[in-house]
């Protein structure tokens, strides 16, 4: 291939892609549910991450012909019964203040709202899970998120050199190992104990499914980076590439921290959800 810049535009497609599929997917992202109220569809959002020190606000529209709106909530995972809260008005909406839970901590929540002819329930078979985390400063997390997508726009695009058999392929799968260590090794863990309250909850510490997305990765880079020092190795570098979107694949913060509230600490190996 002798246009390069065609590689640049497919390393760039298949970036934008994942980041696509990273935004739209895993337990923390808003869950979206439609439900009839009175012959009308209304679309529901529930968030499933809250952020911040004080209790969760959860709101909604206000539905035309409601008579009563409560949301049930408990302990997530735990042996509680749910408890209820009565939503209240504000401006065009329902609100009602879930309680704070500690850094990892998690609330399972569904709603009821009644009208003059019947009530409905919102997710009560399938209760939402909102996990409750720390405030991470906006530079680490930009730095962050910014670093691992370009590690990954520079892991496929090397990945794509080597297919292409373009020598510069080393280059950009240095530049990739490079960023991966700032941005995953440096970054990530910074990170995490500003949302969790430890730096690292991976192998060998734990089971934290986005760490150990890292972790690997990075492994993989590190022998790519190793293996082309003195000698030229494409395979490696392309393995890495592989690896690394295959990975990140894997949508986000699945197997994350999570508040075990009989033990009153935080464990990892747990997806977010019922």
């Amino acid at each position: 291939m002798k246009k390069p810049w065609i590689l640049w535009t497919l390393a760039a497609l298949i970036t934008l892609l994942a980041a696509y599929y990273q935004r739209t997917t895993g337990p923390t992202y808003p869950r979206k549910i439609n439900v009839e109220i009175n012959g009308k569809t209304e679309k529901i959002k529930f968030p499933r991450s809250w952020a911040g020190e004080k209790d969760f606000k959860l709101e909604i529209n206000d539905i035309k012909g409601l008579t009563e709106a409560k949301v049930w909530f408990k302990r997530y995972p735990s042996n509680d019964e749910f408890a209820s809260l009565t939503m209240t008005k504000e401006d065009e909406n329902l609100i009602a203040y879930l309680p704070l839970q500690p850094q990892a901590g998690k609330l399972a929540y569904y709603l009821e709202l009644k009208s003059d002819k019947k009530s409905y329930f919102v997710a009560k078979e399938e209760p939402i899970v909102i996990r409750f985390r720390g405030d991470v400063p906006a530079g680490i997390m930009i730095a962050h998120i910014a670093l691992i997508f370009l590690a990954m726009f520079f892991s496929n695009l090397a990945g794509l050199f080597v297919i292409a058999r373009k020598k510069t392929y080393k280059l950009w799968g240095n530049i990739a190992f490079f960023v991966m260590l700032v941005g995953g090794m440096i970054f990530g863990p910074l990170m995490q104990k500003a949302a969790f309250g430890e730096y690292w909850t991976g192998f060998p510490n734990g089971m934290d499914l986005t760490d150990n997305k890292t972790l690997i990765a990075f492994v993989f880079w590190i022998l790519a980076f190793a293996l082309n020092i003195k000698k030229q190795r494409p395979v490696w570098v392309l393995v890495a590439s592989i690896v690394t979107i295959v990975i990140f694949s894997i949508p986000h913060s699945l197997l994350g921290s999570e508040y075990n509230y009989e033990a009153n600490k935080v464990v990892t190996g747990f997806i977010g959800g019922f």
